[in-house]
C-alpha cells in the first residue's frame, strides 16, 4: 500500500506539459509503427460488406493537409457535425430510423452495403472520382467484377483503396484493393 501511495504522489509531481508529451511521444511511435507497418505489408484485395468509417476518412484528411491527426477540439467539432448531419437525415427518412442497420450508420458511422448515396456522403464525405462507365468500373472491382458486374451502375473511389458501387441510389458492393508498397 505504502508503495501504490509512493508511486502515486510520485506520478502526481510530474508537470501536465510532460504528461502531454510523453503521451504525444507515445502516440507518434504508435502511429510510425502503424504506417510503417502498412507500408511494409504485401498487397490488399478484399470484397466486404463494410467499407471505412468516418473517422477514419477524418483522420486521413487531416494527415494529409497538415501533417497530423486531429486534434481534440477538432474532433469534438466534427463529432458534433456528422452528429447534427446524421440527426437531419434520419428525421428527413423516418422509415429508416427502425432499420436493422441505422446502428451501423448512426453509431459506428461505418459504410454498409445497402445504405444510400445521401448516407456515404453523409459518413465519407464526396469521393475522390466517380465512374459510370462499366470498363472502368471491372478494371476498379479487378477479381470481383463477376460477381459485380451486371448489376452496378456507378462507382465511387476514396482514398485507401475503396470502392463503392452502386446500383442507382443503393450501395451494392464494397471493394479494397492497395497495392503492395
Amino acid at each position: 500500500m505504502l508503495t501504490r501511495v509512493m508511486r502515486c504522489s510520485a506520478l502526481r509531481s510530474i508537470p501536465e506539459a510532460a504528461w502531454t508529451s510523453a503521451a504525444l511521444l507515445i502516440a507518434s511511435a504508435v502511429l510510425a509503427a502503424v504506417i510503417g507497418g502498412c507500408a511494409t505489408r504485401g498487397e490488399v484485395e478484399q470484397r466486404t460488406t463494410q467499407g471505412p468509417t468516418a473517422q477514419q476518412m477524418l483522420n486521413l484528411r487531416v494527415l494529409e493537409e497538415s501533417g497530423r491527426e486531429p486534434t481534440f477540439e477538432e474532433r469534438r467539432q466534427w463529432d458534433e457535425q456528422i452528429e447534427q448531419r446524421i440527426a437531419a437525415y434520419l428525421r428527413a427518412h423516418p422509415e429508416k430510423v427502425n432499420a436493422l442497420d441505422v446502428s451501423t450508420f448512426r453509431f459506428l458511422r461505418q459504410v454498409a452495403v445497402g445504405m444510400d448515396k445521401e448516407q456515404v456522403l453523409i459518413l465519407l464525405g464526396a469521393p475522390a472520382s466517380i465512374s459510370d462507365d462499366q470498363a472502368r468500373m471491372e478494371k476498379i472491382a479487378r477479381r470481383y467484377w463477376p460477381q459485380i458486374q451486371g448489376n452496378a451502375t456507378e462507382v465511387w473511389v476514396y482514398p485507401l483503396g475503396w470502392n463503392l458501387f452502386f446500383a442507382g441510389q443503393r450501395l451494392i458492393d464494397i471493394t479494397q484493393f492497395v497495392p503492395p508498397s
